[in-house]
């Protein structure tokens, strides 16, 4: 009889225990509930628009501290709970913008996706690399200085077509681009060099899927030299229907031997020696600079810009002339001589223009 009465009381202390125990399990599995609710579910987000930046190499564990301290989650805990156990998916590094409430499950989804900030960069025709440099700092993508050191160190992406380029200049293709912050600098030159070679390959610049006979440079030219005069023609007039003439222009001075006289390039000679203020002066005209065509016949070591697809298409494609001058008629497009004399009466022309524009 005592047995008995001690296994009933063992029964009512176990099934007290075992209501303790399951009550406590609801207890927690409701606490766990509504701390994954707040964790997960419930919206965050910090008080005014916030742009973080989560840089490659960064742990997860290092991701979600990032995101709690930038208050866009609840709790680094929850979103590593939900990552490894729900969605063991990669997260993106790179810049994200918040600027709205949203829960720790939407911020992740946002991460595996990669929807990074990207930062406009415009290179309109005739940019030189100092020029995209700029843009590029605007852009808050970097410095300026460290872009031009790239692009005048990174010259093995342009190895296989202008062996003896001292820089990108002229392979840095117009464009309008979107970069993250993430990228480096030789990764942004690298994508304009790429640019390059897609449309140099549909002008016939390069050869198309390796067939090098579909390529029909100039004779005597090689892709630098290309290059090079298309960047002059870029910078000499913005008119596309004139691009081909003045190109003719300059075939025709090459052939007779003739000084190109193109004030481009004296500008880039004062852009690389740091001393362009805007206007040439008599000192660059008399300057020892190779690019200096006023004082040295032929073409300039290498390009003074970056050429758009029609300028390319100008120099491969010159329109035959008898003209050897031409000078702007202040109007936005040129008049064509074929001797000196008549290139005079144009100069007379243009300055006339600019006066009564100035008046």
């Amino acid at each position: 009889m005592l047995l008995l009465v001690l296994l009933w009381l063992v029964l009512i202390y176990t099934i007290v225990v075992l209501r303790f125990l399951f009550k406590l399990f609801l207890l927690g599995v409701a606490a766990l509930v509504v701390w994954l609710g707040w964790g997960l579910w419930l919206p965050a987000g910090p008080p005014q628009e916030r742009v973080l930046l989560l840089r490659p190499g960064w742990s997860t564990r290092h991701i979600a501290e990032e995101l709690k301290r930038a208050e866009v989650i609840h709790s680094p805990a929850a979103f590593l709970l939900y990552h490894y156990v729900v969605r063991p998916q990669t997260l993106k590094a790179g810049e994200y913008r918040f600027d709205h409430l949203a829960n720790a499950l939407q911020v992740h989804a946002r991460l595996v996706h990669g929807d990074v900030l990207k930062h406009t960069v415009v290179v309109p025709e005739g940019f030189t690399l100092f020029d995209i440099a700029l843009a590029v700092e605007n852009a808050g993508l970097g410095s300026k200085d460290d872009f031009i050191k790239v692009a005048r160190s990174q010259t093995a992406l342009i190895g296989d077509i202008d062996p003896g380029a001292n820089s990108l200049e002229g392979y840095l293709f117009p464009d309008t681009y979107q970069f993250t912050r993430t990228q480096s600098m030789s990764e942004i030159a690298a994508v304009m060099v790429r640019r390059f070679r897609q449309e140099a390959r549909l002008v016939g610049l390069l050869p198309a899927n390796g067939d090098a006979s579909q390529v029909r440079l100039p004779v005597g030219m090689d892709v630098r030299q290309v290059v090079t005069l298309a960047s002059i023609v870029e910078k000499e007039t913005a008119a596309p229907e004139e691009r081909p003439l003045i190109a003719g222009v300059y075939f025709n001075r090459l052939a007779r031997n003739i000084a190109l006289d193109a004030d481009p390039c004296l500008i880039y000679a004062a852009l690389l020696e740091g001393r362009y203020h805007g206007a040439i002066t008599q000192a660059d005209l008399q300057s020892s600079s190779p690019y200096n065509t006023y004082r040295r016949v032929g073409l300039p070591p290498g390009p003074i810009a970056n050429a758009g697809r029609e300028s390319l298409q100008a120099v491969l494609h010159p329109a035959a002339s008898p003209y050897f001058y031409f000078v702007s008629d202040g109007n936005g497009h040129h008049r064509f001589a074929r001797s000196l004399d008549e290139h005079s009466h144009n100069v007379v022309l243009y300055r006339r223009a600019l006066a009564a524009q100035n008046r």
